[in-house]
């Protein structure tokens, strides 16, 4: 294999193997994967644009029986902090997020086992009645594999329900890396990799668009990282025609502070930016079937997020008006809608504000600017 010849193919919109992807990811240089990541992301996205949303991430309950080595957000059920949110709490949410200018609510959980599909259903369609502009993103794979376990139903049939009860979109959560090897040794209570992919292939089938996501830097190697942008590639190539798929893919080094997973398995987040950045381009490179690249300023920060929409990525993703999980494990980075804007702006791009859907939205006029607590390290 050589280094130049990969790089051309990559140029030319062909697939990698995972192989040919750990030789690029260990021999090439920085620069050389920048300068393809870049170059195709620019045939994707022809123009200086980067994208941005306003959304919230909140989450239906906190009790999950899933016991994920990376995860300090889940209590078990019973625990004295355990909760499920109510529908006044939601409704505060859901007002204050349309004051700050966002349509979407990111609404996620754990895997209760008290919780199923009549659950979801029942909250998806209230929430509707409430609020019929809302937009949900709502669960993920292991969620919708947890409630379809609970009810001896198919991965469809459970994702249909959720759809004819308001669900919009559903989120690329719980993908972690894809090998069944890594997952029971950080996730064993989630869906294994190939259940996750089944349920977007399911997603796909009935219309609903998707996302795609990796968190890797913990005890994965370079060719399961590799196989994870392999199979991802593997399910958008089969979406039924006219179906969007995977809207957009989105990497993230592991967030390590306080984790079991630091504790007993002695993992480390020992992602350094130019990794990062280089994981980027990677996911351009071996993702060419996936139009969008978002950088997760939110994990390694503004500069280093700005020096991934020059190698690869066109999204910067939400302000995140909330968010818990990657959170409690020590991600502290946040944005107001002016800060994300002039972040895009000093790197070199036109901010662009959008919906779920990637479809551009005009920006809100006089809209409520988010107050950050002041403990948490503000990037505007």
């Amino acid at each position: 294999m050589k280094v130049d010849t990969l790089l051309q193919r990559a140029l030319n919109f062909e697939f990698l193997t995972a192989e040919e992807g750990v030789f690029l990811f260990e021999n090439a240089t920085t620069s050389e994967l920048m300068y393809v990541g870049n170059a195709m992301r620019q045939k994707h996205v022809p123009n200086n644009t980067v994208t941005w949303i306003i959304d919230r991430n909140s989450n239906t309950t906190n009790v999950c029986i899933a016991n994920c080595k990376f995860c300090n957000f889940y209590r078990r059920p019973g625990h004295e902090e355990s909760y499920i949110t109510t529908i006044e709490e939601y409704k505060q949410k859901i007002d204050e997020t349309f004051a700050f200018g966002g349509e979407q609510l990111l609404l996620q959980g754990g895997h209760h086992p008290d919780l199923g599909l009549q659950y979801y259903c029942d909250l998806f369609s209230e929430l509707k009645s409430l609020y019929p502009n809302l937009k949900l993103h709502a669960l993920g794979p292991p969620e919708i594999a947890h409630v379809s376990k609970l009810e001896k139903k198919s991965h469809i049939e459970v994702l249909t329900a959720m759809k004819e009860a308001g669900l919009d979109s559903l989120p690329g959560a719980g993908a972690e890396i894809l090998s069944d090897r890594v997952r029971r040794l950080i996730s064993k209570g989630k869906c294994g990799g190939k259940e996750w992919l089944d349920v977007m292939r399911a997603a796909h089938k009935i219309g609903l668009t998707t996302s795609a996501t990796m968190m890797f830097g913990h005890i994965e190697t370079n060719l399961e990282r590799m196989q994870h942008f392999v199979d991802i590639r593997q399910v958008q190539s089969e979406k039924p025609e006219g179906a969007k798929g995977f809207l957009a893919f989105i990497p993230w080094p592991f967030q390590d502070e306080d984790t079991i997973l630091k504790k007993i398995k002695r993992a480390r987040n020992t992602c350094t930016g130019d990794e990062y950045v280089r994981m980027i381009a990677m996911s351009r490179i071996m993702l060419p079937n996936v139009v969008n690249i978002q950088a997760s300023w939110l994990t390694v920060g503004k500069q280093v997020a700005q020096v991934c929409l020059h190698s690869g990525a066109n999204d910067f993703g939400s302000i995140m008006i909330e968010e818990n999980v990657v959170s409690a494990a020590g991600a502290a980075f946040r944005f107001t809608a002016d800060g994300i804007q002039e972040a895009i702006r000093d790197a070199g791009f036109t901010p662009q504000l959008r919906n779920q859907e990637y479809d551009y939205r005009e920006l809100p006029q006089n809209i409520k600017q988010q107050k950050l607590d002041k403990e948490t390290m503000i990037v505007d």
